[in-house]
């Protein structure tokens, strides 16, 4: 979705923060009181004070009332501002203009983003052909009424028959993968849960897809849990997730996550390993043809996590990668899978 310049921007943030001083300045705040907690951390035997440990459970009733009597304080003042009306005028008269995303082609057809203006999120569109009616795919404006479930990902199958597409609620980074037929517009039953930091790579004949995801968490630990140890599975259409298949897991890095994906071709699969935010990352990869790889089938093109490495295309045994080892500006290499040491 088209946003707004950075100038543009900046220049409305001063203007707000101009006219919010002033009324700030001379309003009586009575901010809600913030209780304190007896609570100390020991951290290599360093005492820490926390004394409003509290307010990390975002789910107790106390947290809530707090948050609510924030809230209410932040109203007053904003709502007390004169020019707030004219600038959300602006600000609705700039932004209203029909917006589309870049199109592409899977199996014959034609799809892409369209915004009319306002919607709170982009609509997917498809068509048979370039001069075919189109017809809306997945409204994602529709999934909820208070416009709290968002679309993580969407990701058309090679021959065009399927679309996954990952529903996110309340802003959370958990996500569940659904299934659409393209053709009748309707869901699949297929539902995978406890998808987090992945997307999603459709096997070149449709008949399922990788993914990753983490172990279920407990649902005390839903929202504020740390997840470690993601797992890389493989979705086959019209099977229940207790039967995906487990792709590559490693126990003893608790931190390393996994996005696999199929050579266009569907003779090799190959999976890129993270760590964390960092731009560095690892390479796998399995030749397999038609069969779905498992751990043992994995090879490791590179685990120093000494540069960014990013495939871009392939041909039979023959790899192009993007990297940035001992190129910092970017540079493509070429890797012939029959001898794939780095000395050749």
């Amino acid at each position: 979705m088209q946003i707004f310049s950075r100038p543009l921007v900046r220049v409305a943030t001063t203007a707000l923060v101009a006219i919010l001083m002033p009324q700030i300045a001379s309003a009586q705040i009575a901010y809600p009181t913030t209780r304190k907690v007896d609570h100390v951390d020991t951290y290599h035997s360093e005492k820490i004070a926390d004394p409003y440990r509290w307010l990390e459970d975002d789910n107790s009733a106390e947290t809530k009332a707090w948050v609510q009597a924030q809230n209410a304080v932040t109203r007053k003042i904003l709502d007390a501002i004169p020019e707030r009306a004219s600038v959300q005028k602006r600000y609705t008269e700039l932004y209203n203009f029909e917006k589309y995303g870049l199109p592409f082609k899977e199996g014959g057809r034609y799809f892409w983003d369209r915004n009319d203006g306002l919607q709170q999120q982009s609509v997917l569109y498809t068509a048979e052909s370039l001069t075919a009616t189109p017809r809306v795919l997945l409204d994602p404006n529709t999934l909820s009424k208070d416009g709290t479930v968002s679309i993580a990902f969407t990701t058309v199958s090679r021959d065009g028959r399927y679309l996954a597409y990952g529903v996110s609620t309340a802003g959370s980074d958990w996500t569940e993968i659904r299934v659409r037929d393209v053709v009748s517009g309707n869901d699949l039953p297929d539902r995978i849960q406890w998808v987090k930091f992945s997307g999603v790579d459709w096997a070149p004949d449709g008949s399922g897809f990788y993914y990753s995801a983490y172990d279920a968490p407990k649902a005390s630990e839903k929202l504020t849990g740390q997840n470690f140890f993601q797992k890389a599975y493989f979705h086959k259409l019209g099977d229940p997730q207790s039967k995906d298949t487990l792709v590559y897991q490693r126990k003893d890095k608790k931190d390393w996550g996994f996005g696999v994906f199929n050579a266009e071709d569907g003779k090799h699969v190959f999976a890129s390993v993270w760590r964390g935010s960092e731009r560095k990352n690892g390479l796998l990869w399995a030749t397999v043809g038609k069969k779905v790889p498992t751990q043992r089938d994995f090879k490791a093109l590179s685990l120093d996590f000494d540069a960014a490495y990013s495939v871009i295309g392939s041909r039979g045994d023959t790899l192009w990668v993007m990297t940035d080892l001992n190129a910092p500006f970017g540079r493509v290499i070429e890797i012939d899978l029959k001898k794939p040491e780095r000395k050749h």
